[in-house]
């Protein structure tokens, strides 16, 4: 029996080096689409700022029209606090769902592992987006109006808890997509578009009709914006939604999902792609 050398990790060298490792592979996955890290920033504030842009034009024609949508208060901070929160999720969702999984090439260089790539993919993209929403606020203190958020506390840990959902829902989206890729980029895709308006983003929920909430309720990431929005307006209680869903929602596909992609990862072959 040949000799082996063993060499045992401590619990806090291990964990160091988890987080080292983890580290590292954020900074490629901030980099995967682009050389670099502060273009990927660019875009995404590019990106958010049309998408506030298109918003703020749309919901001025319906405040016009006399629908009364917003809250009172600074109407473009109105449109963010709905924008911010959905390009969160959806970002993280999306990220999460399109990480390196146990057939990528990469996970044949130890330590990688699909769990870092997991972990590296959604820190990848809080930082981004969170450096990107930052700037836009900053800008917008500095150049158009002075920045007054009620609860600042209350409305960051809604922007976590919108990227901890979206890890959720990627993490479930991971799970499958081995077994049905195409199926899966579809599902992926009508998700995101569906939240364009499922989210509520664009109506205040204390202004909705009971039978419209029922259309809304379902959806965490109503939730989410709505509570965002008690904290940021001083003025405004949110009392049709709660916390409580979001979390629980959240917890629950998370659990569901690592569970679904443990069991892919101890299944799936290089081999179901070869004819792809």
């Amino acid at each position: 029996m040949p000799f082996v050398d063993e060499y045992r990790t401590s619990l806090g060298r291990g964990a160091y080096k988890l987080m080292d490792l983890t580290f590292h592979n954020t900074v490629r996955s901030v980099r995967k689409g682009h050389r670099d890290a502060v273009f990927a920033i660019l875009t995404n504030i590019l990106q958010t700022m049309v998408m506030v842009g298109a918003f703020y034009l749309f919901m001025s024609f319906f405040k016009k029209l006399g629908a009364g949508m917003a809250i009172r208060g600074d109407f473009l901070l109105y449109v963010m606090s709905g924008i911010f929160v959905f390009m969160v999720h959806i970002k993280t969702m999306a990220a999460v769902a399109s990480a390196d999984g146990p057939t990528s090439s990469i996970m044949q260089h130890l330590p990688m592992t699909p769990t870092v790539s997991l972990l590296s993919a959604a820190l990848s993209m809080l930082y981004t987006q969170f450096v990107a929403k930052g700037a836009i606020l900053l800008a917008y203190h500095l150049l158009w109006s002075p920045l007054e958020i009620h609860q600042p506390a209350g409305a960051l840990a809604m922007m976590l808890l919108a990227w901890f959902s979206g890890i959720s829902v990627g993490v479930c989206l991971l799970a499958v997509k081995p077994w049905m890729p195409q199926a899966t980029s579809t599902i992926q895709q009508i998700y995101s578009r569906f939240n364009m308006f499922a989210s509520g983003k664009m109506f205040v929920a204390n202004a909705m009709p009971a039978t419209m909430i029922a259309v809304f309720a379902w959806n965490p990431l109503f939730h989410i914006i709505d509570q965002g929005r008690g904290y940021i307006f001083i003025n405004y209680n949110p009392l049709k939604s709660n916390l409580e869903y979001p979390i629980i929602v959240t917890v629950i596909l998370l659990v569901v999902g690592l569970l679904g992609e443990s069991q892919t990862r101890k299944h799936v072959s290089i081999s179901w792609f070869a004819g792809r």
